[in-house]
């Protein structure tokens, strides 16, 4: 960038010359030059507040084993210190523009944090942005660091954070679909394999059955966020630790700590945990599978209230918009049908990240921004749909009682219930009636003396359809 010296700019140089920078803003030359160089998509640092609070607990802690060490003086540590506390409660957010999207491993985006925490440090000393002398991006912010130990460690740590965000919408989300399983707890209707009928359940079994899946990936989530509290500072450049004091890598693990009252922990092996982003593909897989659930349960939603009268009909979702310019009264499933595409960009997210990840050389993963970037949004867009999906479709659904009530005593398959008591001959021959005469059953069952009409009406009560149990009745004739 070439402008001439004037009021509003401040000269800073860096290997490549000299840029004018802004006075009005806390980032510096290599920020600048990041910004030049990646016009790449509309997503930047700024975007992900949990990911710049990262960077700023990544800094804080080196700065804390960098004054432990004797390697900055009181004044600095306390400035940067002060100055990551600032980003760390959600200040100079708007000072981190960079596209999450580079190249570089990352270095615009660890220069971009060491320059707007050295600039404000030295407004905190007393001294004017760009007069390094005083507190170096580099030499002071940077000490002990590389963009390749310091920049995943920031990912790792905004991650684990934003997990905590994201299961928190994601349990919200859980009890409501509880709240309907106990809404709809009295309501028989037809079970279904490969869209067929099968047996008889209840409504709020099947909306239970939806809730235990989801819970079950809490722990999942939780899994994959702890393998991201292993972390390699210390190893600066490719693992080898050069220009990283003597216990400086066990010192900034304790600060970190420290700073997050998380159990963030030192790689056994500095040289493989440099190059090695599975961590980070173990996240997006715990966020696939999430989504793999949701997605099915979303089309099930959509299956479920089809029709509404020339489909299955069993429940009603809201209504949130009119579904059609040309066909008047059309009604759509729109936040289910928003939903599963919402899994599918998850999906898709997790396929670049482990791409990404087995495109490591040597001693570096030079494609940790798309794995960042692709992580950091899969939690956004699944806590917005979380949220939409809960709030503009499942509080809101209703049962049609009387067509799962009638579709329960008109399926065929109900004489599986009727097997274990007349069994699976007698059982085969009522189907084959059932289909070829239109009679329910029911009424099979009674019609041929097989069973008494009281006997059928233990053997169907819906209570005795849903669950395992034991009858002590014969059948009075075999077929």
């Amino acid at each position: 960038m070439e402008k001439k010296e004037c009021s509003g700019f401040r000269k800073e140089s860096d290997l490549l010359g000299t840029v004018y920078v802004p006075d009005d803003v806390l980032y510096g030359v290599q920020t600048m030059r990041g910004l030049e160089n990646f016009e790449i998509s509309k997503f930047r640092l700024c975007d992900y507040p949990l990911f710049v609070k990262g960077l700023a607990i990544t800094k804080l802690g080196a700065a804390m084993a960098n004054y432990e060490l004797g390697l900055l003086t009181e004044e600095q540590y306390s400035a940067i210190s002060q100055a990551c506390r600032e980003i760390m409660d959600g200040k100079w957010l708007d000072q981190f523009p960079v596209d999450m999207i580079q190249g570089g491993a990352g270095t615009s985006t660890n220069m971009n944090a060491n320059e707007v925490i050295a600039n404000r440090a030295l407004e905190i000393m007393g001294h004017k942005r760009g007069e390094y002398k005083y507190c170096s991006p580099n030499d002071q912010v940077n000490c002990s660091q590389s963009t390749n130990d310091a920049y995943p460690t920031a990912i790792h740590i905004g991650l684990a954070l934003d997990n905590e965000r994201l299961k928190k919408h994601f349990k919200i989300l859980i009890e409501s679909f509880r709240k309907k399983g106990e809404e709809f707890k009295s309501v028989v209707k037809i079970g279904r394999t490969q869209l067929e009928d099968a047996v008889p359940m209840t409504l709020g079994q099947e909306f239970n059955g939806y809730a235990s899946a989801l819970e079950d990936e809490l722990k999942h989530l939780d899994e994959a966020a702890d393998d991201l509290l292993v972390v390699n500072m210390g190893a600066t450049a490719i693992g080898t630790g050069i220009c990283a004091e003597p216990g400086y890598a066990e010192k900034c693990v304790a600060a970190l700590r420290e700073i997050t009252g998380m159990n963030v922990r030192l790689a056994p092996d500095l040289i493989g945990a440099t190059w090695d982003t599975s961590s980070m593909v173990g996240y997006s897989s715990a966020l696939k599978r999430l989504a793999t659930k949701l997605s099915k349960i979303c089309n099930d939603l959509r299956i479920l209230a089809s029709g509404p009268r020339c489909g299955l009909g069993d429940i009603n979702l809201p209504a949130r918009q009119p579904g059609s310019s040309i066909m008047p009264g059309k009604v759509n499933p729109v936040i289910p049908e928003v939903m599963t595409q919402i899994c599918y960009k998850v999906i898709g997210n997790d396929v670049c990240v482990s791409m990404a990840s087995e495109a490591a050389q040597m001693e570096l993963n030079a494609m940790e921004p798309i794995t960042a970037q692709c992580n950091f949004e899969s939690i956004d867009i699944l806590i917005n749909g979380f949220e939409t999906l809960r709030k503009n479709c499942v509080e809101g659904i209703t049962v049609n009682e009387k067509k799962c009530h009638d579709d329960v005593y008109n399926s065929i398959s109900v004489v599986t219930a009727l097997n274990p008591v007349i069994g699976y001959k007698n059982s085969t021959e009522i189907a084959k009636l059932a289909q070829n005469t239109g009679k329910s059953v029911y009424q099979l069952v009674h019609e041929l003396g097989v069973l008494t009409k009281k006997e059928l009406d233990i053997i169907l009560a819906p209570e005795n359809m849903i669950k395992p149990v034991k009858l002590d009745i014969k059948p009075r004739k075999t077929l």
